[in-house]
């Protein structure tokens, strides 16, 4: 099976435009230092240099190119050059980390090294597989995993026994887990048995472990779990454990659909599947 090589280029350019002003959380999110909540805690701690001052100001803007932005003890902060997208279908048994102190096998372990700076936008625990999105679009990534926008996350659960309809409506109108009441979701039965269900779900939140805890609240118990599609992305047939970057169409597909779409030059090659 062919590799796709990394270095291809298989994304847009530059998501800001030279000169333009930016919010300084927005800046250092699309340099790669984490969510705005992340970043804003850098900021408010004084961590962030604005031409060489402490700057604590969360409204502050910033020019990438007349400004100089940095990290104390990291320096010189600077917007990639080139923006990177890729999709990688999760086997189980990795974590999605960067690092892990028990030393278990993580989703970094998959892909090239150059993949390392790469955020992904939402978590898969461990025992999850298929679908995630890594990227260094760090406003992608923000606009996707913000609640406003709804973005739909859809998966296929095998269960430990059939449900009831009442049970099958309870979730899709909403249960109780750890955070609050869930919000209305797409239950779909896709196949049944007297041993358990293979259910589809389709839901707009990320909460932690919120398939497997919807299940627990109806007293079921999910035995697999895969993520099928992340709002216009889809899985299709990429193997376990195998990336690729994602096409031009694909980018611009997910920044639609929360605002983002830019008309940006086209430098893509086909993506090949690793």
């Amino acid at each position: 099976m062919s590799s796709s090589p990394y270095s291809s280029k298989p994304s847009s350019k530059t998501p800001s435009k030279p000169g333009k002003a930016l919010r300084l959380n927005r800046f250092l999110a699309e340099c790669g230092l984490g969510s705005r909540r992340r970043v804003e805690e850098l900021v408010l701690d004084g961590r962030i240099l604005v031409n060489g001052e402490v700057c604590r100001d969360l409204s502050c803007q910033v020019n990438p190119q007349a400004d100089e932005v940095a990290l104390k003890g990291k320096g010189v902060l600077s917007l990639p050059t080139e923006q990177q997208y890729l999709m990688l279908n999760k086997p189980r048994g990795y974590v999605v980390t960067a690092r892990d102190e028990f030393r278990r096998q993580t989703i970094y372990d998959l892909l090239p090294e150059r993949a390392s700076k790469l955020r992904y936008a939402g978590r898969l625990d461990k025992d999850s597989e298929g679908l995630l999105l890594l990227t260094t679009d760090g406003e992608l990534i923000n606009r996707l995993s913000h609640p406003r926008y709804k973005v739909e996350k859809v998966y296929k659960a095998t269960i430990s026994r059939r449900l009831s309809k009442q049970e099958l409506d309870s979730l899709r109108k909403g249960v109780q887990i750890e955070g609050g009441l869930t919000r209305q979701a797409g239950v779909f039965v896709k196949s049944s048995s007297e041993s358990g269900m293979t259910l589809k779900f389709v839901i707009t939140e990320g909460r932690k472990r919120q398939i497997r805890q919807m299940v627990e609240a109806v007293g079921a118990k999910v035995l697999t779990l895969k993520r099928l599609q992340f709002g216009t992305l889809h899985l299709r047939d990429l193997p376990a454990g195998r990336w690729r970057p994602l096409t031009q169409q694909e980018i611009r597909s997910l920044k639609s659909i929360t605002g983002e779409n830019k008309h940006e030059n086209s430098t893509a090659r086909p993506a090949q599947k690793r």
